[in-house]
């Protein structure tokens, strides 16, 4: 039976560590505020500074070129990513390097571009299964359909896709990348897949497909984690400083009240994020339904944070000056991302059902 310690290791918090203090430097309130001016569709110094770093390669074997850590530190990472609401692609093209490094055969040229940074990856998966159809003739494989929107589409060389035949990949250099979307989160860029008749490699089956569905929720999952909890520290900190009748309105009941039930969702998505990540990592087998229960979760609980930071921010709250908006934004994305609430909660509970139709306890 696998164990699990509930705290970061020493070598997970100077990672966490590092990667907040980086994310400081380069993704600070100037940083964001000055690509949103810029029109770009990311920042791409931060970008070169995040694969320096590695973090690409985070979760990917040492034998494909990457650090051969796990999802624990992925999420680790995606955590901060979402804390500093960094306008990068960085868990498109996390996710579709879990998916090529596992491919059947190799797909080594593709990995190692990802890994290294110089290509950009972005996954289509859509809650409606047969929203793009692959199909194969002889050992060639094609793929049409419309599935988005898609985070980093716009800008990707590799689209990795899940349908109902498999998981395939196209690359984007050849077919043509998608134009962007205007989208309320200005931290991203987001885009409609559209195929029809695309040559497309095929990666993996429906197993492939599962684990990608499990990352990714976990992925948005942790990115809602990050920016929840600077949210949380938002709130406090004005609570703290904002004086009404000669007194701080963190004095008032309603607003301790509101801050007590931010720390309760905070904590618990915490929590869940990384349970659901270390199950992934672990090769648990209920990494899927701690997945799904993360997300359902972080979901809900991203909902009210940002509701109850809006609320003790007040009016300030809805200025395009002050920072909450980007929180708020980039949460109703990360929300919808991999899946909604509704739809996990109705995979949990088919999880659920089948272990019981097979006898097994769902304890």
């Amino acid at each position: 039976m696998t164990s699990m310690d509930f705290e970061l290791s020493p070598d997970q918090v100077a990672l966490q560590e590092a990667a907040r203090d980086l994310l400081d430097d380069r993704s600070g309130h100037d940083q964001v505020r000055a690509h949103l001016a810029s029109g770009r569709p990311y920042d791409e110094d931060l970008w070169k500074a995040l694969c320096e770093q590695g973090w690409l390669g985070i979760a990917v074997p040492e034998a494909d070129g990457g650090v051969g850590l796990g999802w624990v530190e992925a999420a680790i990472l995606l955590e901060q990513v979402g804390r500093h609401t960094a306008p990068v692609p960085f868990l498109p093209s996390l996710l579709a390097l879990t998916a090529l490094s596992a491919a059947e055969r190799p797909l080594t040229e593709w990995v190692a571009g990802l890994v290294s940074g110089e290509r950009i990856g972005c996954v289509g998966w859509s809650k409606q299964a047969d929203a793009v159809i692959a199909e194969r003739s002889g050992d060639n494989w094609t793929v049409s359909g419309r599935i988005g929107p898609v985070e980093g589409a716009a800008v990707a060389d590799i689209a990795v896709v899940v349908t109902p035949a498999g998981v395939v990949a196209v690359d984007l250099d050849t077919v043509g990348r998608p134009a962007a979307e205007p989208a309320m989160d200005g931290t991203r860029v987001l885009s409609w897949l559209r195929f029809d008749g695309a040559p497309a490699t095929y990666v993996g089956g429906a197993d492939l497909a599962v684990a990608i569905l499990d990352r990714g929720a976990v992925g948005a999952s942790a990115e809602m984690l990050g920016g929840s909890d600077r949210v949380l520290e938002m709130a406090v900190q004005y609570a703290k400083d904002r004086v009404q009748f000669d007194q701080p309105i963190g004095s008032f009941q309603a607003i301790k009240h509101r801050c007590a039930d931010m720390v309760v969702d905070v904590e618990g998505m915490r929590s869940a994020t990384w349970y659901a990540a270390w199950a992934i990592a672990a090769g648990d087998p209920d990494a899927s339904a701690a997945a799904s229960t993360t997300k359902v979760w972080t979901s809900d609980a991203a909902k009210r944070v940002m509701a109850s930071g809006l609320q003790v921010h007040g009016g300030i709250g809805f200025t395009w000056e002050h920072d909450l908006h980007l929180y708020m934004k980039r949460s109703q994305f990360d929300r919808l991302n991999f899946g909604d609430a509704t739809y996990h909660r109705e995979r949990l509970a088919g999880l659920l059902r089948s272990r019981l139709l097979s006898g097994s306890s769902v304890f």
